[in-house]
């Protein structure tokens, strides 16, 4: 009997604590019912939305292969956002002064090599061209001149030349007579007087071949003058020639125009403005451009040059230009700035260095305006 009691005990004291227990309110089981929903397990949502989890995983598989194959390709090329478009950009002067007649371009103009970018008035320069042409004229007709007195001077020395000889015929002939008569006055078949005669013709004639050698002298000397003057001469037209060169020059420069192609830039010479030589008329930006790509100086030990370049300009991002490396700086950037960095004070920091790398383009679109300090991003393919 206590056996049976104690095996019922529990079970049978059971309903009687469930009927002690208050009994719970409708409001309570509504908001335990609210409490605990019941959640479908995460197998059933995926197989009840199957078609977005598919896509999606599709998605993510994409997007690791995708970084991978990025991540693969990009690791073979070094870029850097410190470049930027060079050139040899320069000042436009005329090399004489005076007043601009005529400025036939304008800003932002592209010219070709020889094209006239700006005239200055020409007439004080013509009247020097003219004037120096009539000095070397001038110098022409005096060293014709001279030269005519050198022929007649020639003629002179020829004249001079033949009374010599006569002269000296002359002698000879009153040299033989005095002997005769000497050698006739000493047998005493000459006279005295026959004798005293040929001695003064021999005098005489000895007195005028002297004369006809000074004439002879003379006259080689007025050839030596004459001649020293001609060249004179001769210096005083290259001189005179070479002002009319250079006033032939200044006349040119009176046309001041393109030595390359390229492009008209800060236009600010204007008609009737006096300007004087050397005064700057216009900018001019060359056709002949490059990129400057300031590398770290981490990323140079596999760049060589010929390597080729992508890149791709801030101002025109939907365009891709390819391009090679030309050459590498043999230096950093600010060591040949005009005031380099001196680190022997005890307080250096080491920064990583930028190394300039010149990029020639293969070749500049004609569409594309790109000029000196515009941005771009270069990618050169090191490994």
């Amino acid at each position: 009997m206590d056996a049976q009691t104690r095996e019922r005990g529990p079970s049978a004291e059971q309903p009687q604590r469930a009927k002690d227990a208050p009994k719970a309110s409708p409001d309570q089981t509504h908001n335990a019912n609210d409490q605990k929903p019941a959640t479908p397990p995460l197998r059933e949502r995926l197989r009840e939305h199957w078609l977005l989890a598919t896509l999606g995983a599709t998605l993510l598989i994409a997007a690791l292969v995708g970084g991978m194959l990025y991540w693969l390709e990009i690791r073979h090329y070094e870029s850097t956002d410190d470049a930027f478009v060079a050139a040899r950009s320069f000042s436009v002067a005329s090399k004489v002064g005076g007043y601009v007649t005529d400025v036939p371009v304008t800003d932002n103009q592209r010219v070709n090599a020889g094209d006239l970018l700006a005239k200055i008035d020409e007439r004080d320069y013509r009247i020097a061209v003219d004037q120096a042409a009539a000095q070397v004229e001038a110098s022409k007709a005096n060293i014709a001149n001279l030269d005519a007195q050198i022929d007649s001077q020639r003629e002179q020395i020829k004249q001079a030349q033949a009374q010599l000889e006569q002269a000296q015929a002359q002698l000879r002939f009153s040299q033989e007579e005095f002997a005769r008569a000497e050698d006739l006055a000493e047998k005493g078949a000459g006279t005295v007087q026959r004798q005293q005669q040929t001695r003064s013709d021999l005098q005489a004639q000895q007195a005028n071949t002297e004369r006809a050698k000074t004439a002879v002298t003379a006259a080689e000397l007025g050839i030596k003058t004459l001649q020293a003057q001609l060249e004179g001469a001769n210096a005083q037209l290259g001189q005179s020639q070479a002002q009319l060169d250079q006033a032939k020059l200044n006349l040119q420069y009176t046309n001041v125009v393109a030595a390359q192609s390229g492009r008209v830039v800060k236009l600010s010479g204007a008609k009737g403005t006096f300007v004087t030589a050397g005064q700057s008329l216009m900018m001019f930006v060359p056709d002949e451009v490059w990129i400057v790509a300031n590398y770290k100086e981490t990323q140079l030990n596999d760049m060589r040059p010929g390597q080729t370049v992508e890149i791709r300009i801030d101002a025109y991002p939907g365009r891709k230009l390819t391009g090679h490396v030309d050459s590498v700086q043999p230096g950093s950037g600010t060591a040949f700035s005009l005031l380099p960095a001196e680190n022997a004070t005890g307080n250096f920091v080491k920064v990583v260095q930028r190394v300039p790398v010149k990029i020639v383009v293969d070749n500049w679109p004609a569409d594309l305006p790109v000029g000196p300090g515009m941005s771009v991003v270069p990618w050169t393919r090191v490994r």
